[in-house]
């Protein structure tokens, strides 16, 4: 629903121009005014999407209006409503999105309120931040190895392991000593299928064959690569949630 104000100095054509927005079901007036001083301040706090424009007022300009609206904190789309046809050019160089002419035709407002969505809908979509690329996007984990960049297959990984402030990362096929502390591994993993199951050691869930029981209700992990993972006790309820044993 997009908010929307009007200005115009003739009030039965304010009114005729609510109405027919209204019935668009896709504007809802936030506010009118018949001149430019007490436009500019009402817009200003009301923040509408968008603003239908009287070129000529009785003491003002609508043009004018348009110029200082440009300089707001959060500007509003203008569409231009007059009687008057030659201003269109003027209108389109300070930015307006549409120009309807007076008297208003329904099926013509409602074309330019359909307009003014797809318009400030694509802007949006345009302006949204891209997710940074991570493992649970890319598939890739970047490691630094041996004055390498590395990018390991996620499905790849079997497990990783610290031991004295330093991780070792074990594939199917190899094992990679890094730098990178393992909760830093950690939370760049999160989403992924390689999740804590101890203070040491993270272990992919897909890479898991068997599940053994250890003491103090801990358990051992049996990996595709016949290694063994523990999991300590702390780990073992999440860890059976995540593979629907709970």
């Amino acid at each position: 629903m997009l908010k929307g104000f009007i200005v115009d100095d003739e009030p039965l054509a304010r009114d005729e121009l609510a109405y027919l927005l209204g019935r668009t079901r896709q504007v809802h007036i936030v506010g009118e005014a018949d001149s430019l001083e007490t436009a500019l301040q009402s817009i200003a706090e009301m923040a509408p999407d968008v603003v239908f424009l009287d070129i000529q007022l009785a003491e003002d300009n609508g043009m004018e209006l348009a110029k200082q609206l440009s300089v707001l904190e959060q500007v509003p789309d203008i569409v231009f409503a007059t009687a008057y046809d030659e201003y269109a050019l003027q209108a389109f160089e300070v930015n307006a999105l549409d120009y309807i002419l007076k008297p208003f035709e329904e099926e013509r407002v409602r074309k330019t309120v359909d307009k003014v969505m797809k318009l400030r809908s694509a802007r949006e979509k345009r302006a949204a931040p891209s997710p940074p690329l991570g493992p649970d996007r890319t598939g890739k984990l970047a490691v630094s190895a041996e004055e390498r960049i590395l990018l390991i297959d996620i499905d790849n990984i079997v497990y990783v392991g610290s031991e004295d402030g330093k991780s070792e990362l074990v594939t199917t096929g190899d094992r990679y000593k890094l730098n990178e502390p393992l909760v830093h591994l950690e939370r760049r993993l999160a989403g992924t299928s390689v999740v804590r199951v101890h203070r040491s050691y993270l272990a992919n869930l897909n890479a898991v064959t068997e599940i053994q029981p250890w003491f103090n209700s801990a358990c051992i992990l049996v990996m595709k690569d016949e290694s063994k993972v523990p999991v300590s006790r702390s780990f073992t309820k999440e860890l059976k949630q995540l593979l629907g044993l709970s």
